[in-house]
Formats: C-alpha cells, sequence, structure tokens
C-alpha cells in the first residue's frame, strides 16, 4: 500500500488593516487549528499582522480568504501571500 503525500507549501501572508487589538491572531491560530494548518502568528511593529501556515494548496487557499475577512471586529485592507519552501512546523502557535 502507498500512502500519497499531498503537497506541503509554506505562505508567507502579510494582512494590513485594522488587525491588531481585534482578536485577530487569537482567531487566527483557532482557524488554521481547525484547517490542520502549522505555522504561526504574530503581530509587526507597523501595525500589520504576519502569518507563516504550511499545508496543502487547498487548505492554505482557503485559509487566505479567511484571512481577508478575519474576526469580526477587523477590516481588512490587504492580503498578500508568499509561497516559500516548507520548513514542517509541528504546530500552530501565536508568537509575541
Amino acid at each position: 500500500m502507498f500512502l500519497i503525500m499531498k503537497e506541503k507549501l509554506l505562505y508567507k501572508i502579510n494582512v494590513k488593516g485594522r488587525v491588531q487589538g481585534v482578536g485577530f491572531r487569537h482567531s487566527a491560530a483557532i482557524e488554521a487549528r481547525h484547517r490542520g494548518i502549522k505555522g504561526f502568528v504574530k503581530n509587526l511593529s507597523d501595525g500589520s499582522v504576519y502569518i507563516e501556515a504550511e499545508g496543502s494548496p487547498e487548505q492554505l487557499n482557503g485559509y487566505v480568504e479567511w484571512c481577508k475577512k478575519g474576526p469580526g471586529f477587523s477590516f481588512v485592507k490587504s492580503v498578500s501571500a508568499d509561497p516559500s519552501p516548507p520548513v514542517n512546523y509541528s504546530g500552530f502557535n501565536i508568537e509575541f
């Protein structure tokens, strides 16, 4: 029996808008774990949120779509997602 490995990608995602102080990191972590995505999320000093998300193309595309909406009190102006080689994260964490 052969196991088919799904292609794994890493997306470096930057989310701009009103995304700090509105629960974005916490919600992004819950959403990532729910989708089986590994990586981390953190606030940047410029007011944006930075995410490294690792998973299948299907998982990541759905997650990027979620990032474009964000949680209830956020207001997302733009989302960029740059593919990179995977680094094999073991979980999804909030970094400070």
